[in-house]
């Protein structure tokens, strides 16, 4: 027992800290705005673990994060707007009044119950992406072939989404009063909206750690690089690849579900191609093979996009296009790669070999501290 924890005592150290940081450091430090802001830029890095498993070290290009996450986010914001028409006394939520509709729609009526909203958050997106997942990766569907696939289906989910009335149609759904019975004007519920979002990443980051770590991980890793060689030894690489995928859509939707009451508003331009391609971006920039890197790299680049579009409306698109293309092009390990760059050139300058050098880069660049 000794030796296991003095072997994961950075582990620990690392997660001290970073509880440390969200649990004390922020609210005491950030106004009420920005630790709001802070609390969406925490859902964004919550997805962004997804994905570092699905593509860092499944080697699966998921383009469409933006459909787990849009339905994980609609199925909070339905059951907040039942909740908050109950509170007026109306049998409809007030966008379904001036729309003219008399009678909620049968699919909203059983997320009046919070027990089947939280069941259908964590279960409908998971099941779907499971569905999805066996016939794609059961037909070999694969590398691009797949990331054009899903991003079809992000944009069949925003255009469906706008051309329904009963889900707010291009508007969205906003103007939340209640969160499970706590008013949301209320800034100590704001607060307690940030404190659940910061443990749902820890969670979702220690989970994801166990995982990649685990011979499940290392069986993941083995699919990316020599599929047919997992298959040769017994294995299904369809099937590894399937869980991956539907533990990615599962943290997808908890951020969504999450990212409804910390920002106050839903709508199909939150959940269609250009957010799923952002959820990338980030974790591209971060580093998407390594644990932390897509976490920070998604709330860096979420960070910087608020604050140059305050200045900069226009140059946003224009200075992201420019960062994704920098990092591909130069740094393929993303940001977290520099690092176990430099290094792998420190021990080659202290202890030179004549063989394995080029091995031995290869390893620390494609892995960087995975």
């Amino acid at each position: 027992m000794k030796d296991y924890f003095s072997g994961h005592w950075k582990t620990y150290a690392g997660f001290a800290v970073a509880a440390v940081l969200l649990f004390g450091v922020a609210p005491s430090v950030l106004s009420d705005f920005r630790l709001n802001l802070l609390g969406k830029f925490l859902c964004f890095g919550i997805v962004a673990v997804g994905i570092g498993l699905a593509w860092g070290r499944g080697g699966m290009l998921t383009l469409g994060q933006g459909v787990y996450f849009g339905l994980g986010a609609y199925i909070m914001a339905m059951h907040l707007k039942i909740a908050d028409a109950e509170i007026r006394g109306d049998d409809v939520p007030d966008f379904m009044q001036i729309a003219g509709i008399r009678e909620l729609p049968g699919y909203w009526k059983p997320f009046a119950s919070p027990l089947v909203t939280i069941l259908g958050i964590l279960v409908v997106p998971t099941l779907i992406a499971v569905l999805l997942g066996l016939g794609v990766f059961k037909r070999k569907v694969k590398g691009a072939y797949f990331a054009i696939l899903s991003q079809a289906l992000a944009a069949a989910f925003a255009i469906l989404l706008i051309g329904q009335q009963s889900t707010g149609g291009s508007n969205g759904l906003n103007r939340f009063r209640s969160f499970f019975g706590l008013a949301l004007n209320d800034p100590v519920n704001r607060h307690l909206l940030f404190y659940i979002a910061s443990a749902a990443l820890l969670v979702v980051v220690a989970i994801t750690r166990q995982l990649m770590y685990s011979r499940y991980g290392e069986l993941l890793v083995a699919v990316r690089d020599q599929e047919e060689r997992v298959r040769f030894l017994g294995y299904d690489p369809a099937n590894v690849k399937v869980v991956a995928y539907a533990i990615a859509a599962l943290f997808a939707s908890i951020a969504g579900a999450l990212f409804v009451p910390i920002v106050g508003i839903i709508s199909p331009a939150d959940v269609g191609i250009v957010p799923s391609i952002a959820f990338l971006i980030g974790v591209a920039i971060g580093g998407r093979t390594t644990l932390l890197g897509p976490v920070l790299g998604a709330i860096a680049v979420a960070w910087a996009q608020t604050s140059l579009s305050e200045n900069f409306p226009s140059g946003w698109t224009y200075a992201q296009g420019i960062l994704f293309i920098v990092v591909v092009g130069f740094f393929p390990a993303g940001l977290a790669g520099i690092g176990a760059a430099l290094k792998w050139r420190r021990k080659k300058s202290a202890d030179p070999s004549p063989t394995g050098d080029i091995d031995e880069h290869t390893d620390s660049t494609v892995g960087a501290s995975s």
